[in-house]
């Protein structure tokens, strides 16, 4: 949201301006009236630079979303607890969406938080697929997909020239494309989604010192200080989750090394409305010029544009050649350009020089505005040797903006991290075996995002400085090399096309985040080798990859996909492809069946309904269920499983989509961040048994 909400009204059944406030209600108060009274609103800058245009504000209701900071104080019911099973330190994206995890789980946590109050304006502004998959499991992912634009085309031009525009961001997700919403209103949802938990953000509070004694059931003390008045406040906790950004004094408390490169590529960010001849503004894309670099289009808001200006400070560069054009004294400074004292108007005109011949001009205030050099860095590890201290987001990871990934990572961390930590918190999962997962899935994702957004950041700032390699752990350097020969425009404009088939057929789902897969652990075994008549897949779908979501039928009057019944923050779902249910298959899963019903078995082992959702997709109507299912070893499952239709045509199907086999059926485990942990034929109840006893712990008393 780049400003205050404009009043508006809905008198005649539809949304029109308005000229006054309809959101206050202030009736009058006497001995017998306790009718609602609207909370205080304040209007923030977004922005602590401004252009000629004025001052951008944004309405802010500090009552609903400042925590323990609110100006009506903090409210009755609020009990923090001094011992909790995870403290959260920071609020931004990746620590709120921990806690958003934890909260569904039934797992105590305390969130701090060294702000005042969430983010105003700026920073992340964009979420993939992926990551509204993700929310859907959570109950959050309309609140956040409806509010802003989605992008499905890009447009790049280069040199004045149209280079490419073309259908882009295009997944086999429900989300389809990048949804366009800023961190500002994400961090609001998600405050409002934990007050409705009974959860407050504690502003103004730091973690000031932190001890992990390994006998204890709490092992970690934690001394908390409260900055506003100075109090602190020692509590204990099983698990610390460092969200507290990239200059992390949780990492560097553990002595992580922080391994990457700070670059010499600055960006001038701007948000603002922008008088342009440009044909593709309002289009995601980029415009890059051989000469001065490049820029970034991000379609906002209400006409809004996000603006990502590359800056040449350098005594050479044309900020310092206009500053010295200007201004004698400057020249005889030196030149050298303080990259905080760059203003609006200059990144204005370094944009026009790249947008060159069409010309930008501001239209409204700016929203906002920040100077920000690119750094490439990821945690040597997300997690300290004892397994009690864990890094996300920032804190683990930065790098470029292109792709839009740091927001988007940060929820792949923390639905990653937070259903293991609370199986182990609650003493449902091993310690050493699943929590060490965490930093091995995790940060083979972030090197990813590493290399694909560092080599499409050199490729619009026509630069060849090195990218980092930080599988390597730093020690070496990739290099995109330069010839130096010179080349006619034809043919450059052919090696550009080149690299950009190259580059987003190599990650092109991997900038929606479908394509993720992790690699294999005591939750994503090795699948066993295919020999030809010796043994075949139970499902074509690979182990550790996002597990596939095709549209299915739940009912007579209902229809969706099946993610939509795979909720629940720690719950493993067992997805039964059972064909016809005739025949082998019918065998198969009747075995699968009566496994339920086993003392010894995995699923009363293990925790039954509450650890496992277990779905059977059938290639069959509703109204033929009741005579299919009617035997005895099949009537179990109607007690103890969803049922699935699979009525789509045969060439998009949930079967055909997962690879099964229709003789014998298939069975995968998806775990609750919605990656296929195994895959096995129904009967093979061992093989489940064996893999769940690699990390959970029997329930009491089994």
């Amino acid at each position: 949201m780049a400003r205050s909400i404009s009043s508006s009204t809905w008198e005649r059944g539809f949304k029109e301006p308005s000229h006054d406030t309809p959101w206050q209600w202030d009736p009058e108060v006497d001995a017998e009236n306790d009718a609602y009274i609207t909370p205080p609103s304040k209007e923030l800058m977004t922005s602590t630079v401004h252009n000629d245009l004025g001052i951008n504000l944004l309405r802010t209701w500090p009552t609903l979303y400042d925590g323990t900071n609110s100006p009506h104080g903090i409210p009755d019911w609020w009990r923090p607890a001094s011992e909790v099973d995870v403290l959260i330190c920071g609020a931004g994206p990746s620590g709120l969406e921990t806690a958003l995890s934890l909260v569904r789980q039934g797992v105590s946590f305390r969130i701090i938080d060294k702000a005042e109050g969430p983010l105003i304006a700026g920073r992340a502004d964009g979420v993939q697929p992926r990551f509204l998959e993700i929310l859907n499991t959570w109950g959050l992912a309309k609140e956040v997909h409806e509010e802003g634009p989605i992008i499905e085309r890009t447009a790049i031009y280069k040199d004045g020239e149209k280079l490419l525009f073309t259908r882009s961001h295009q997944s086999d997700s429900r989300y389809r494309g990048l949804h366009i919403i800023t961190q500002g209103q994400i961090e609001r949802i998600f405050i409002r989604d934990l007050l409705r938990h009974q959860v407050l953000v504690e502003r103004s509070t730091t973690l000031k010192e932190y001890t992990v004694e390994d006998a204890a059931e709490y092992p970690i003390r934690a001394m908390l200080k409260r900055e506003r008045d100075g109090v602190e406040e020692t509590i204990r906790a099983k698990f610390v989750v460092g969200s507290d950004g990239a200059a992390s004094n949780i990492r560097k408390n553990l002595d992580i090394p922080f391994d990457g490169m700070s670059t010499n590529i600055y960006w001038g960010i701007m948000d603002c409305v922008f008088d342009t001849d440009y044909p593709h503004a309002w289009m995601f894309g980029s415009v890059i010029s051989s000469k001065y670099g490049g820029c970034v289009i991000i379609p906002r808001e209400d006409g809004y544009i996000r603006l990502y200006t590359q800056l040449d400070v350098s005594h050479t560069g044309a900020i310092s050649e206009s500053r010295q054009a200007k201004n004698q004294a400057f020249a005889e400074s030196g030149g050298n350009v303080d990259v905080h004292s760059i203003t609006p108007d200059e990144v204005l005109e370094q944009a026009n020089r790249i947008f060159a011949p069409y010309k930008l001009k501001f239209a409204a205030p700016l929203s906002w505005f920040a100077i920000w050099k690119i750094s490439e860095r990821v945690a040597r590890s997300f997690s300290s040797e004892n397994l009690r201290v864990h890094l996300v987001g920032d804190a683990a990871h930065v790098h470029s903006v292109m792709g839009a990934f740091g927001l988007n990572a940060s929820i792949m961390d923390a639905s990653n991290l937070a259903w293991k930590m609370g199986l182990v918190a609650q003493k449902k999962a091993k310690l050493e075996c699943l929590m060490a997962t965490y930093s091995f899935e995790r940060r083979d994702q972030a090197c990813r995002i590493i290399e694909a957004s560092g080599e499409y950041l050199r490729f619009v700032c026509a630069t060849d400085i090195q990218i980092a390699n930080v599988r390597g752990l730093g020690e070496d350097s990739k290099h995109i090399h330069e010839t130096g020969e010179t080349i006619s425009t034809e043919t450059q404009k052919q090696k550009d096309l080149e690299f950009l088939g190259s580059f987003f057929g190599r990650n092109g789902q991997f900038l929606l985040g479908v394509d993720a897969p992790f690699g294999n652990s005591v939750l994503t075994p090795p699948q066993l080798p295919t020999e030809e008549g010796k043994y075949r897949r139970p499902l074509k779908v690979n182990h550790g990859v996002r597990a596939p979501n095709p549209r299915v039928c739940f009912s007579i009057g209902e229809t969706g996909y099946l993610y939509d019944k795979m909720t629940g923050a720690a719950t493993f779902h067992i997805v039964i492809f059972a064909s016809s249910l005739t025949a082998t298959v019918r065998r198969r899963v009747s075995i699968f069946g009566a496994a339920l019903l086993q003392a010894e078995g995995f699923y009363r082992r293990f925790g039954g309904s509450e650890r496992f959702n277990i779905l059977v997709v059938v290639k069959r109507l509703p109204w033929e269920m009741d005579a299919v299912m009617s035997t005895p070893e099949l009537h179990i499952l109607r007690q103890y499983a969803t049922i699935i239709y699979d009525d789509r045509t045969p060439d998009e199907d949930a079967h055909t989509t997962w690879g099964v086999n229709h003789t014998d059926g298939g069975l995968a485990v998806v775990r609750p961040d919605l990656w296929v942990g195994m895959t096995a034929l129904p009967d093979d109840v061992d093989t489940l048994s064996r893999y769940f006893a690699g990390f959970l712990l029997p329930v009491a008393g089994k």
